[in-house]
């Protein structure tokens, strides 16, 4: 039972006091203190709280009313509430737009709180009501007329008091309603009416009250007293200030120069003291003296004066100091990231060249990978890992080149481009200043953005990069630039000469699980409100929601679906209690987030004819890519669907030319085409498919539907098509293999040329699939046809003849072409 800070007196805890115990939702008010028989508006913002008024409304509208003792705690434990408070009634509750509650409630009588109950939304308390007994004594009387006269002299000095509430409250005869009355409209601390509702004795309340009321009357009356001397002083400025504005006006009409001293006066003394360069130093200095020449109401003025400002803003020479420290740099990178190593090794490279050398340009670097691989992030890792102010600036849809490099002053409302405003943002020369999407920029006649770009990512000219607005030179030289980007297809050479580039590619099943480990489901427990005890996932969990839920390079989805089980969790720990805990494992993963979207290895199941598994690169890293082809009656036509681009269609046109050239070799009668048609179909055909690195998936599967021999199906292939056969090398190698490892291909057949590339494959992956090197494409035949036992592909030479032109000459009958001899 909590215990009052008002001790009562015996005659309270006997004659005085009888008690009848009943449950009622408690409502902690702020600052509020509500007395029986007043009505109160209650504007109530507290999830509990509007929960609490909202049971009541459902049950007998009873709540109980007591103030908090701390109003900063926004969530109140029952010690932090006092005991003593007020049985009321709402009468009525009002939900307004921005999700308080406006509450009309009436104080009915004193309670005193018993017990407490924790509910999971609000408190329930068991309230002892406090009934009084009381006789109207000649000293009651006596006090009810001294707290009368002087509430009329109170109202009297507070406007805020009408007649009509003194009128209200002489009329009352009630000893106690009057007290209750008149304590409410009293502005006095929460202590002392929480004193006057605990006292329990009616006298002595009476008489507490009246000294209340003394004290606050003798307050209104100095503070009258300070509002009129204060008017005194107001008039006597106000009329110096109008006789100040006549002598201005004097003086103007006499010619008198008004050159605003004051205003300009600070102006000067923050140029002085403002660490500026040579010629923005000296611009500044003529600016200014054109200031003093204008007329204050001229809108050149204003323009000039903006100039000044934006100048005298900018940190010319303010910088941080760096972390030089390697090891805690890259503890930090550590803690930020999972894996990344590259762009990591570049960031402590840099560091450990700058503690060895006193000056170094500001690397610019080029982060391009995947949507959610962790390209923004890293920069803001990379700015805590240097001990660096951070800026972040989207070029995603910037197509004025005047965002960069902003307007010339001519111009209304002009302002420097985002380059200088954010480095005014970063109050610092050397920040890590992150160009967000610098890919999707595009141009217009407005200009090219990307074109503006290469100034400012110049190690050679960035030193002086010159604003349209500033008209100044301006170092960026110490600024640690890093862009980042989903492809390089859309930026310019020349702009992509200027960056080092860093391939960030997508993660393996191994880097997502323990990124979910060591960071996501950590991440997502907390913003759902639940502790570490309550939720957990086991490995296999994790590897379900990664291969049969997620499709992805990065992790965003994974959190997504990881955020989507955590508010699940939620709740069902609501609904069952704190104390519940739930285990999720790899069958249980249905239940939270339904049926699976993804079939986790898309090869086919068995080998089938004319069907062989590519690999392409996408935006969101590698994927697999079924090729189908089949034969039909017809007149030797190449049919292409999929929605293919002209390389793709290119490279299927290559493919067959290289079959027809080796048809003799591969069994097929010369004329084999003449009297067929060739279909070839890329599936998703919704889903726009370019390059020629499918040009060996596309003559193995058209050699497998003209010889009848099967692809394996735990095969997948990568590489360029010559009419020879030469297999030519590909570009995004470890994002196709990890796409093959992600389907379940145990061999994987590469262009030669591309073994240079396997050192960036992880180790655990090489473990688990296969790569063959190929250089021909009758290797990558021997490679992916299931041929029967004994039996080979190709005829042996002794069984054809190699095709010559003179083949043809005599077919047809004709001539050999000019400049052509046939032997």
């Amino acid at each position: 039972m909590h215990k009052s800070m008002f001790n009562l007196t015996k005659r309270d805890q006997s004659d005085f006091l009888k008690t009848e115990k009943s449950y009622y939702p408690l409502l902690p008010l702020r600052d509020v203190v509500v007395f029986p028989n007043v009505v109160v508006p209650l504007f109530v913002g507290r999830e509990k709280s509007i929960k609490a008024l909202e049971y009541a409304m459902s049950h007998q509208k009873e709540v109980f009313l007591s103030a908090q003792k701390d109003a900063k705690v926004d969530d109140p434990s029952p010690g932090d509430i006092y005991s003593f408070g007020t049985l009321s009634t709402v009468l009525q509750l009002l939900k307004l737009p921005d999700g308080t509650v406006k509450a009309l409630i009436e104080g009915k009588e004193r309670g005193r709180i018993e017990n407490t109950l924790v509910k999971q939304d609000f408190f329930m308390v068991e309230v002892s009501k406090i009934s009084r007994r009381h006789e109207t004594t000649v000293e009651t009387k006596a006090l009810m007329r001294t707290i009368n006269a002087s509430f009329k002299e109170y109202a009297k000095l507070n406007s805020k008091i009408g007649q009509e509430v003194v009128s209200t409250m002489i009329s009352i005869q009630d000893p106690e309603r009057l007290g209750d009355t008149i304590a409410g409209h009293l502005t006095l601390r929460v202590r002392e009416k929480q004193e006057l509702l605990e006292t329990q004795d009616l006298n002595k309340r009476l008489e507490k009250l009246f000294e209340k009321l003394n004290n606050e009357v003798d307050i209104l009356r100095l503070e009258q007293r300070l509002r009129t001397r204060v008017k005194k002083q107001m008039e006597k400025t106000q009329k110096d200030y109008y006789l100040n504005e006549q002598m201005r006006a004097i003086q103007k009409e006499m010619g008198t120069k008004d050159d605003f001293k004051a205003e300009l006066n600070e102006l000067e003394k923050k140029i002085k003291r403002k660490r500026l360069s040579k010629e923005a130093h000296a611009r500044v200095k003529q600016e200014f003296s054109k200031l003093k020449m204008m007329s204050p109401m001229s809108a050149e003025a204003t323009v000039v004066r903006n100039y000044i400002d934006w100048i005298i803003s900018l940190p010319w020479h303010e910088k941080t100091k760096g972390k030089l420290d390697i090891e805690e740099a890259e503890t930090i990178l550590n803690e930020d990231h999972y894996g990344l190593e590259k762009p990591k090794e570049r960031i402590l490279e840099y560091l450990a060249v700058q503690t060895l050398t006193k000056k170094m340009r500001g690397p610019i670097l080029c982060l391009v990978g995947p949507p959610g691989v962790g390209k923004t992030s890293l920069a803001k890792s990379v700015a805590r890992a240097t001990g660096r102010n951070f800026v972040r600036l989207s070029l995603g849809g910037v197509r004025d080149e005047a965002e960069i490099r902003g307007h010339r002053r001519t111009y209304i409302g002009a302002l420097p481009g985002k380059i200088i405003q954010f480095l005014k943002k970063a109050k610092s020369n050397n920040p890590v200043f992150c160009l967000d999407e610098v890919d999707k920029m595009s141009t217009d006649f407005r200009g090219d953005p990307s074109a503006a770009l290469l100034e400012v990512l110049d190690p050679e000219q960035n030193f002086a990069f010159n604003d349209h607005y500033l008209d100044l030179d301006y170092d960026l030289s110490d600024v640690f630039f890093i862009t980042t980007a989903n492809n390089l297809h859309s930026i310019p050479l020349p702009l992509q000469d200027r960056m080092e580039i860093i391939r960030l590619p997508g993660y393996t099943e191994l880097e997502k699980l323990n990124i979910a480990k060591q960071f996501l489901i950590k991440k997502q427990t907390d913003q759902n409100g639940l502790q570490s005890e309550n939720i957990s996932f086991t490995d296999k969990a994790i590897y379900t929601i990664i291969r049969t839920y997620t499709r992805e390079a990065g992790v965003r989805n994974l959190e997504r679906e990881i955020s989507s089980i955590c508010r699940k969790v939620a709740r069902e720990i609501v609904k069952h209690g704190v104390d519940n805990k739930i285990s999720l494992k790899a069958q249980s993963i249905h239940k939270y987030l339904g049926v699976p979207k993804y079939h986790y290895g898309r090869t086919e199941e068995k080998s089938i004819i004319g069907v062989g598994t590519g690999l392409a690169w996408t935006d969101v890293g590698g994927e697999l890519l079924q090729i189908e082809a089949t034969i039909m009656p017809g007149k030797g036509s190449l049919v292409l669907t999929g929605k293919l681009g002209d390389v793709m269609q290119e490279s299927a046109q290559a493919a067959l030319s290289y079959v027809r050239s080796r048809a003799r070799q591969l069994r097929l009668p010369d004329n084999f085409y003449e009297n067929i048609d060739i279909h070839i179909h890329v599936p998703e055909g919704a889903i726009p498919k370019d390059g020629p690195s499918a040009g060996i998936t596309l003559a193995t599967s058209i050699v497998s539907a003209l010889t009848r021999k099967p692809v394996s199906h735990d095969i997948a292939m990568t590489g360029e098509i010559t009419l020879r056969g030469r297999v030519l090398p590909i570009g995004g190698l470890k994002e196709k293999i990890l796409a093959a490892h992600r389907g379940g291909i145990s061999k994987v057949l590469i262009p030669f040329d591309n073994k240079k590339d396997i050192e960036e494959i992880p180790g655990k992956i090489l473990k688990k699939v296969e790569i063959v090197l190929v250089e021909h494409m009758d290797e990558v035949l021997t490679q992916a046809l299931v041929l029967e036992e004994g039996a080979g592909l190709f005829a042996p030479e002794e069984e054809y003849e190699p095709f010559c032109l003179t083949d043809t000459i005599k077919k047809t009958g004709e001539e050999s072409p000019s400049g052509i001899t046939a032997h």
